[in-house]
């Protein structure tokens, strides 16, 4: 039976126990150059008897000119090119298969990692902007029952490298005209694929500073165009706010009391909100931080859907600057949850406005390759429907 269908429901919905960690003993996937700092970088080339200004050059191919191709990397020695690549460019994970939807606009691509774990990214183009959603954890141990992430479980940790290689994909395919629209950029990264970021700490702060380094160092991206999602982590929240990064959090709140969000969001049983709010005070207020929080709330039809649910919600963010954004729930196999009306979404919307909350309302994209919210789980079988083009499997 799946989760009951009502406002306030008769019993607790049923959820897999939270996972916390990664399970002990699974080998590390081998050190890449997005793993390092510069100064890393060039000490490894020399432990290995390499010259270790190279590390700069393999820098720039990688981050600066997304090379893929070893023999287009024609200022490094030939004699020494294979040691070069292999010491700091070793592969870190193969495409098993892409799918596009929206007129080729969105493209998914799932991964097969050093160890066999599948991971998921997407690549969403539009007319200002190129952003890329990457996961952070192949699996995720949060165990949110209206996400089908969740119900698999969590299998391990990515690498910085790893969530790096996932937005590197995608600048080549956009500098390479492989996404309509001609060449481009990636304009802007989310930490909202498969996983929960904050319980990878260590290796998503690695890849926000990979990705925000100046190149040749890392893409040069603008801070301001990365957000890192969080169902609600207090302690890394507060540590987060400590880095100097002015990333924007995403925090997926989806419920504006404890009773509910125990079920819907079972972490909140360890950070009930009165403590994750005065997190997300510190995260605001600290001195000249230009950092801001985004509150992510998935509209549940019966379950979390009603205007005095969205008067709760004003209430509990009213003393502090907000923004909502209400995403209409992505349905996914063995799901009892229903995506909330579009005039019960508006109805919320316009309370939240009302008392003067900048309030958005996602517009679903990928949904017909499962590639949209909460739809990521690194299968290899795939619902298909009718809009749906699949790119040939890549074999290596």
């Amino acid at each position: 039976m799946g989760p009951v269908m009502s406002q306030t429901p008769a019993e607790p919905i049923k959820t897999l126990p939270l996972v916390m960690e990664e399970p002990r003993g699974r080998k590390k996937p081998p050190r890449h150059l997005a793993d390092l700092t510069p100064a890393e970088r060039k000490a490894l080339l020399e432990e290995q008897g390499l010259p270790g200004f190279r590390a700069k050059q393999l820098s720039t191919h990688y981050f600066a000119r997304l090379v893929d191709d070893p023999e287009q990397m024609t200022d490094l020695p030939s004699g020494q090119r294979a040691d070069l690549v292999g010491a700091l460019l070793p592969e870190l994970m193969t495409p098993l298969r892409t799918m596009e939807a929206d007129k080729g606009t969105t493209r998914k691509v799932l991964w097969k990692l050093f160890d066999g774990a599948l991971v998921e990214s997407v690549l969403m183009r539009y007319p200002d902007r190129a952003t890329m959603c990457v996961s952070s954890q192949a699996g995720c141990g949060m165990a949110c029952p209206f996400c089908a992430t969740g119900q698999g479980g969590l299998q391990r940790n990515m690498s910085t490298a790893e969530i790096v290689e996932q937005v590197v994909a995608g600048a080549r395919s956009l500098a390479r005209g492989e996404v309509p629209g001609g060449p481009g950029r990636v304009s802007n990264v989310v930490f909202m694929g498969m996983g929960e970021p904050l319980a990878n700490y260590k290796a998503v702060i690695g890849a926000v500073r990979r990705l925000t380094d100046p190149t040749p160092d890392g893409l040069g991206m603008s801070a301001r165009g990365v957000t890192v999602s969080t169902v609600g982590l207090v302690p890394r929240i507060k540590q987060l706010a400590t880095e100097g990064i002015p990333v924007t959090l995403a925090l997926s709140l989806h419920a504006p009391d404890d009773e509910l969000r125990n079920e819907l969001v079972p972490i909140n049983r360890k950070y009930p909100i009165a403590e994750l709010m005065a997190a997300c005070r510190r995260y605001t207020q600290g001195k000249d931080r230009k950092s801001h929080i985004v509150y992510e709330y998935v509209m549940l039809d019966g379950i979390n859907d009603s205007p005095a649910l969205a008067r709760d919600l004003a209430k509990l963010l009213g003393d502090m600057p907000a923004k909502v954004n209400l995403i209409p729930f992505n349905p996914f196999p063995q799901t009892d949850y229903r995506r909330s009306r579009p005039e019960a979404i508006r109805a919320f919307s316009d309370v939240l406005r009302q008392r003067r909350i900048i309030t958005t309302i996602r517009k679903t994209r990928g949904d017909d390759i499962d590639a949209a919210c909460g739809q990521l789980v690194g299968r290899v079988q795939s619902r298909q429907k009718n809009r749906l083009r699949q790119i040939p499997v890549v074999t290596q």
